[in-house]
C-alpha cells in the first residue's frame, strides 16, 4: 500500500529542477538576486538550494549539495577553482561558465578576448611592470601625453589598473595653467603596477551599462558619467538617476557577442558611444539591474526558459499569460487589435506578421494658450531691450532664460501702478496699459519658478529718435517705443500627463500582437526598433515622455525619459508658415460665410456629399450664436473679476524684490498631480491665480467683439472654446454661473470653425494639409519603405538559405556556405543600404541613437517578430493636416480615377467628428503576408485607424462617472476607429502612390552623417540573425508558435 501511495505521489508531484546557488552570502542577499529567485520559485518548477559561505569555504566539494543547474560566480574571497572542480564532478547546467571567469580579473585578457571576437574596444596600450616602479624604456610621460610602444595618448586619457577588481580608474585631463583645483602640480601617472592606457571617448557625459540575460536579451540604461565632474546624479530617494537607453541593432549584436565570448549568460558590461560607433570598455561578469521590477520579471522568465531547455526540454517554456507572482493584479482588458495577423479590419490569417506601427499624436490636455501685447515707452524696459539685443536700436529681442525673465520681472515690479483692477483710471488707455503690466508681472511670478519653455517675451522696437552720442561725437538712434509680446500658458496639465501615460499603456496592451501583455519582451531583444519624435513645444515633449513611460512601463521621473528618449524635430512637427497665406484666405472666407445674412453659401447644384460644400459643419444659425456668445462671456468675466479683486489686494502686500527660485524642468513642463489643498481652499487649479484667470477671460471678451467697430473676430472662437473646456474640467469647483451654457454655444461654433480653418472645402483642405504635413508625409513613406526593404532583405536571405542544402548540414558547411548566399543577394542589399544611407534621416545612427530610450519589457507570443515603431508627437494643426491628406488625396489631378484611402462610411464619420481633441491620433500599421510572393503587391498591407482623442461626453453629463472624472480633472481617451472597410486590403504600393504627390521627396531630406564602416541600419550579421529568427510559414508544421 505504502509503495502504491509513493507511486501515486510521484505521478502527482513531478520532481522539481534543483537550482544550486553557489555564491557568497553577501551577493545572495542583494535585492535583485532575492527578487529574481523568488520569481523563479513562484513558477513552481524549481527548488532553490543556497550553499552558504560555510559550505563553500570549508566543506569538500563531495559534500556540497547536488543540483541540476548551478548559479556560481566569482566575488572577493570566492574559491573559483573549487567551484570549477565541483562543476567537473557533478556536471550541472551552468548559467555562467566558471573557467572564463578567470579572464574577467585581468583587463588585458578581457580586451584580448573582445578583439578576438571582433568587438570594438577603445584604442589602448599596456604597461606591464614585473615589480613596482620598474623603469620601462617603451614608456614615456610628458606634460600633455604618455607614449607607450610608440603609441601616443594625448590628455585627456584614462588609466586603468590591469586587475579588474582592484584600484581606481583615473582620468588625466589637460590643464591649461598647469594646475588644477584638485592637485597643485600637474598629476603624474601611477608607476607602482601594471596599467592600461586608453583614449578618453567624448560620450556626451553619459555611460551606458548593458545587462544581458542570455544572448538574446539585453537591458541597457545610462548614468551620467562621474568622469565628467565626479558628481553622481541622485534622485530624491538618494538613488543614482538612470536614463533609459535604446540599443541599436549593432549594439544588441555586441551584447550577444560579449555573452558568447565570455560564456557568461548573465553579464554586465560598459558601452561607450562616440561619434556614431560603440565600444565595449569593461566587462564585469555576473550583474543584475537594480530597482527595476520589469527587469526582474524578464530575468526570471529568461532564466526559467534556460533551465527548462537544459533539463526538461519536454516541458513547455512558453510564458504563462499571467505571471504567477501577478495573479492577484487586475488584468488590463485587451481588444481585437492584438491577435497575430488580425487587425480591427478583419483577420488575414496566421501568415500575417506585424512589421511596423506608426502613430501621429496630438499632445495631452493643456492650460489655455495666452498672449499679451502692449506698447511700452518706459525707459527701464527700452534699456532692457538694448541690453539683450547687443545695443542695436532696431533689432528685436527675445527673453527666455531665467536671468532675462528675472530682469524683466524686476523692471515690471517697479512700473506696475498701485491701483486695483476695478478702479476707474483717468483714461481708459492708461488703465488698460496698467492692467496689462500687472498681468505681465503676474505671469512672470506664476508658479514660483521660471521656465523659458512656456513663457517667452518679445520686444520689437517701433519708434526711434536721434540723440547726441554720450561722447559728444555725432548722433545715434535710440528706440522710444516698443511692442512687448508675452506668450505663456499652453502647459501640459496633470491630466494631460495622465492621459498620455494611459494611452501609452493602452498601446502596449493593444497595438502589438501577443496575448495579454502585448509588448513584453519584444524590446530588450533584437526585435523592437523604436524612435520617438516631438515638436519643440514643452507640452508636446512631455506628452511624448509620459506616453513612453506608459508604453514601456518605465519607472521614475519624466525628465530623464525626455532627455534620453525624445528627439525633437521642429521642421517636421512644428509651424504653419508654409500654409499661412492659404489659412488666412480660409479664415476670411469663413468670416464671410458666418457673418453674411445668407448663413451658408451653397453652390448652384446641390453637392453629392454633405462635406463638399464650403464651410461644411458650421451651425446654420452661426450669426445668431455670436452675440449670445459675447453676452455669456461677459457674465463669466464679471464673476472672475470679483474673485480677482480680493486676490489683488492680498498681492500688493508682498515685497517688490522677491527673487523667483530657479525652475525644475519637470515641474515647469507639466504639473504632476492635482493640488488638492489649493482646490479645497477655493483657488483655481494649477498655478493660475484669479488675476490671471480674469486677464484670460477679459482678453477674450475684448478680442471677440470690438464694440467701437461693432465687429466680431471669429478667429477667437477656438480660444473661447478652449478656455470654457479648461474651466469646466479643472475649475468646476468655482461654480461659475453660465459656464455650462457658454460651453455649449462655444462648442457649436468651434465645431464648425476649427475644421474650416484648415480649408473651407476638401480641395483647399488638401492644399493646406499637404503644405503643413509635407515633411511628415515624406518621413512616413521613408519609415514604410525602410521596413519593407529590411523585410525583403531578410526574406531573400532566408530563401537563399533554404535553396542551399548545405545550410542544413554541419556547422562547418554552414559557415562556408554563408558568403555564397550573401554574394548572390549583394546587388539587392547594395541598393537597400544605399537608400538607407541616402534617404533615411530616421535611422541616422550616429546622431539619433546617442542616449535613447530603452524599452523595458516585451513578451510577444512569437518571439521571432521584428517590429519597427515610429511615434510622432505634434499639435492639432498637423493632425488635421494629415487627416485631410488621408481622406482627400484622391482629389489631386494626378489621382482623379483613384478611390479615397478612407472608405465612405469613415468619411461620413469624420465629417461628424468635428474635433480632434487632446491625445487624438492616427495609426498606420503595416503587416507582411509571408505566404505571398515577394513581388506581389499584397505582400504588404496597411491598416489605418484613428481616435478622436479625449472624450468630452462626461462634461455634458451629470452621472456618477462624470463626477469621478471631474474629481480627477481627466477625460478618458476614445478607442481607435476604422478608416477602411472590414476585409479591404490597402497595399503599401497604393498608399505610396496616393501619398507621393504631397510628400517631401526622400532625396530632399538631409542625408545622415553615416559613421565610417556603417553599411545601413542592420549589418549583415544582424540580418542573418533575423533570418534565423523570423517565422516563415511555408513550413507551418515546423513553426507551430
Amino acid at each position: 500500500m505504502a509503495a502504491e501511495d509513493m507511486s501515486d505521489e510521484e505521478v502527482v508531484m513531478p520532481t522539481k529542477i534543483k537550482i544550486g546557488v553557489c555564491v557568497m552570502e553577501k551577493k545572495v542577499s542583494s535585492a535583485p538576486m532575492e527578487q529574481i529567485l523568488q520569481r523563479l520559485q513562484a513558477f513552481g518548477e524549481f527548488e532553490v538550494e543556497h550553499f552558504g559561505d560555510k559550505v563553500i569555504l570549508e566543506e569538500p566539494i563531495e559534500r556540497w549539495p547536488i543540483c541540476d543547474c548551478l548559479i556560481a560566480f566569482h566575488s572577493s574571497g570566492y574559491p573559483l577553482e573549487k567551484a570549477e572542480a565541483y562543476a567537473a564532478l557533478r556536471k550541472p547546467f551552468l548559467v555562467n561558465e566558471l573557467e572564463p571567469q578567470h579572464l574577467l580579473h585581468d583587463r588585458r585578457k578581457v580586451y584580448e578576448r573582445l578583439e578576438m571576437f571582433g568587438i570594438h574596444v577603445p584604442r589602448y596600450a599596456l604597461v606591464n611592470r614585473e615589480v613596482p616602479y620598474q623603469q620601462l624604456d617603451y614608456f614615456i610621460e610628458e606634460e600633455d601625453f604618455v607614449e607607450i610602444h610608440g603609441m601616443r595618448f594625448w590628455k585627456p586619457f584614462v588609466e586603468k589598473p590591469i586587475d579588474a577588481g582592484g584600484g581606481m580608474k583615473e582620468l588625466f585631463r589637460k590643464v591649461g595653467n598647469r594646475s588644477s583645483e584638485f592637485h597643485p602640480e600637474v598629476r603624474r601617472v601611477r608607476r607602482e603596477g601594471s596599467y592600461i592606457y586608453e583614449e578618453f571617448m567624448p560620450t556626451g557625459g553619459t555611460d551606458v551599462k548593458v545587462y544581458t540575460v542570455g544572448p538574446e536579451y539585453a537591458h541597457a540604461e545610462a548614468r551620467k558619467s562621474p568622469v565628467v565632474d565626479g558628481v553622481v546624479m541622485r534622485n530624491h530617494d538618494g538613488k543614482e538617476v538612470r536614463y533609459p537607453v535604446l540599443l541599436t541593432p549593432a549594439e544588441k549584436q555586441m551584447a550577444r557577442e560579449v555573452c558568447i565570448a565570455f560564456r557568461q549568460s548573465v553579464c554586465g558590461f560598459d558601452l561607450l558611444r562616440c561619434e556614431g560607433r560603440s565600444y565595449v570598455c569593461d566587462v564585469n561578469g555576473w550583474s543584475f539591474v537594480k530597482n527595476s521590477h520589469k527587469y526582474y520579471d524578464d530575468a526570471a522568465c529568461v532564466l526559467r526558459k534556460m533551465f527548462l531547455d537544459a533539463k526538461a526540454p519536454h516541458l513547455s517554456s512558453a510564458i504563462p499569460p499571467i505571471l504567477p507572482w501577478k495573479v492577484n493584479e487586475p488584468v488590463q482588458p485587451t481588444e481585437g487589435l492584438t491577435r497575430q495577423g488580425s487587425g480591427i479590419i478583419g483577420t488575414f490569417g496566421q501568415s500575417e506578421e506585424l512589421r511596423c506601427v506608426i502613430a501621429v499624436m496630438r499632445h495631452g490636455d493643456r492650460t489655455p494658450k495666452q498672449k499679451v501685447k502692449l506698447k511700452v515707452t518706459e525707459e527701464k524696459l527700452l534699456n532692457l531691450m538694448l541690453k539683450y539685443n547687443g545695443g542695436r536700436p532696431r533689432a528685436e529681442t527675445k527673453l527666455k532664460s531665467a536671468v532675462q525673465l528675472q530682469d524683466l520681472l524686476d523692471a515690471t515690479r517697479m512700473l506696475v501702478p498701485r491701483t486695483r483692477p476695478d478702479r476707474e483710471s483717468d483714461s481708459e488707455a492708461e488703465g488698460e496699459h496698467g492692467e496689462k503690466l500687472r498681468q505681465v508681472k503676474a505671469v512672470l511670478e506664476e508658479g514660483g519658478h521660471f521656465s523659458g519653455i512656456y513663457r517667452k517675451v518679445q520686444l520689437k522696437p517701433l519708434k526711434w529718435v536721434k540723440v547726441a552720442k554720450s561722447n559728444g561725437e555725432g548722433e545715434e538712434e535710440r528706440p522710444v517705443e516698443a511692442l512687448m509680446v508675452l506668450k505663456y500658458g499652453g502647459v501640459l496639465t496633470h491630466a494631460g500627463r495622465k492621459q498620455a501615460e494611459e494611452l501609452g499603456r493602452y498601446f502596449r496592451n493593444n497595438m502589438y500582437p501577443g496575448e495579454g501583455t502585448g509588448l513584453l519582451r519584444l524590446h530588450s531583444t533584437y526585435r523592437h526598433d523604436l524612435k520617438i519624435y516631438s515638436s519643440d513645444e514643452g507640452r508636446v515633449q512631455m506628452s511624448a515622455a509620459a506616453f513612453a513611460k506608459g508604453l514601456l512601463d518605465l519607472e521614475g521621473q519624466l525628465t530623464p525619459i525626455l532627455v534620453s528618449l525624445v528627439s525633437k524635430d521642429s521642421s517636421m512637427l512644428d509651424g504653419l508658415d508654409n500654409a499661412s497665406i492659404e489659412m488666412k484666405e480660409a479664415k476670411a472666407r469663413l468670416n464671410e460665410i458666418i457673418t453674411s445674412s445668407s448663413k451658408t453659401v451653397h453652390t448652384n447644384e446641390s453637392p453629392e456629399f454633405s462635406w463638399m460644400v464650403d464651410g461644411a459643419g458650421l451651425p446654420p444659425n452661426a450669426a445668431e450664436l455670436l452675440p449670445k456668445l459675447v453676452s455669456l462671456i461677459k457674465k463669466v468675466t464679471e464673476q472672475v473679476r470679483l474673485l480677482a479683486k480680493d486676490e489683488n489686494e492680498k498681492l500688493t502686500e508682498t515685497s517688490l524684490y522677491d527673487v523667483i527660485p530657479p525652475y525644475d524642468q519637470a515641474r515647469a513642463l507639466g504639473k504632476t498631480n492635482i493640488d488638492v489643498d489649493r482646490i479645497a481652499s477655493g483657488l483655481p487649479c494649477g498655478s493660475e491665480g484669479f488675476l490671471l484667470m480674469y486677464a484670460r477671460w477679459k482678453k477674450l471678451e475684448r478680442d471677440l467683439y470690438n464694440e467701437r467697430k461693432e465687429r466680431f473676430d471669429i478667429t477667437q472662437i477656438p480660444d473661447v472654446y478652449d478656455s470654457c473646456k479648461y474651466d469646466l474640467l479643472h475649475n468646476a469647483h468655482l461654480n461659475l454661473d453660465g459656464l455650462d451654457e457658454l460651453f455649449k454655444v462655444a462648442q457649436a461654433l468651434a465645431d464648425g470653425v476649427i475644421p474650416n480653418e484648415y480649408g473651407i472645402n476638401p480641395s483647399q483642405k488638401l492644399k493646406i494639409g499637404s503644405k503643413i504635413a509635407r515633411r511628415l508625409l515624406g518621413k512616413l513613406l521613408i519609415d514604410l519603405r525602410n521596413t519593407r526593404e529590411e523585410a525583403i532583405s531578410v526574406a531573400e536571405l532566408k530563401s537563399n538559405q533554404d535553396n542551399d542544402s548545405s545550410f542544413t548540414k554541419t556547422e562547418k558547411e554552414n559557415t562556408d556556405a554563408k558568403p555564397k548566399s550573401l554574394n548572390k543577394n549583394d546587388e539587392t542589399r547594395k541598393s537597400f543600404t544605399l537608400s538607407d544611407i541616402s534617404m533615411d534621416q530616421d535611422d541616422d545612427d550616429d546622431k539619433e541613437t546617442k542616449y535613447r530610450l530603452d524599452p523595458k519589457y516585451a513578451n510577444v507570443k512569437t518571439p521571432e517578430r521584428h517590429v519597427r515603431t515610429r511615434l510622432y508627437f505634434t499639435s492639432e494643426s498637423h493632425i488635421h493636416s494629415l487627416m485631410n491628406v488621408l481622406r482627400y488625396c484622391n482629389m489631386d489631378e494626378s489621382l482623379q480615377d483613384e478611390d479615397s484611402l478612407v472608405c465612405y462610411n469613415a468619411l461620413e464619420r469624420l465629417y461628424r467628428t468635428k474635433e480632434l481633441d487632446y491625445m487624438s491620433y492616427i495609426v498606420l500599421r503595416m503587416f507582411e503576408n509571408t505566404e505571398v510572393a515577394l513581388e506581389d503587391p499584397k505582400r504588404f498591407r496597411i491598416e489605418l485607424t484613428f481616435s478622436r482623442g479625449a472624450d468630452l461626453s462626461p462634461l455634458e453629463k451629470n452621472d456618477s462617472e462624470a463626477a469621478s472624472l471631474h474629481q480627477e480633472h481627466t477625460l478618458p481617451i476614445m478607442g481607435p476607429e476604422r478608416l477602411q472597410e472590414i476585409g479591404s486590403c490597402l497595399t503599401l504600393e497604393k498608399m505610396e502612390m496616393m501619398f507621393r504627390p504631397f510628400a517631401m521627396p526622400a532625396e530632399d531630406f538631409p542625408p545622415p552623417a553615416t559613421p565610417a564602416g556603417f553599411s545601413g541600419y542592420f549589418s549583415k550579421s544582424v540580418l542573418e540573425r533575423l533570418v534565423n529568427l523570423w517565422p516563415f510559414h511555408k513550413h507551418a508544421h515546423s513553426n507551430g508558435k
